[in-house]
């Protein structure tokens, strides 16, 4: 049977972006990891994750977690620089 670090292990995206994913979609880590899976292979997808790390960074800085914040921005960092179609901060 394989276990949540299994599926994450299959994914192209890191726990951190998956765990990200989850708290901004309400979900388990593995169906994050099932829905990052899949967004990062469509069209759309990339700049969807990219917008999840976003919220979440801006949602950080809004309640006062700053830690949260920095952690926030290096994870969309480290998925910009692994996906170079979005390079960009806004």
């Amino acid at each position: 049977m394989l276990g949540l670090q299994d599926i994450i292990g299959m994914c192209d995206c890191t726990e951190e972006e998956i765990q990200a994913i989850a708290e901004h979609e309400h979900l388990p880590d593995a169906i994050a990891t099932e829905l990052a899976e899949y967004l990062v292979h469509t069209e759309d997808g990339v700049p969807k994750i990219r917008s999840i790390l976003i919220d979440n960074m801006h949602n950080a800085e809004r309640d006062g977690d700053q830690e949260q914040a920095g952690k926030l921005k290096l994870v969309l960092k480290h998925f910009i620089a692994t996906h170079p179609d979005y390079k960009t901060l806004n």
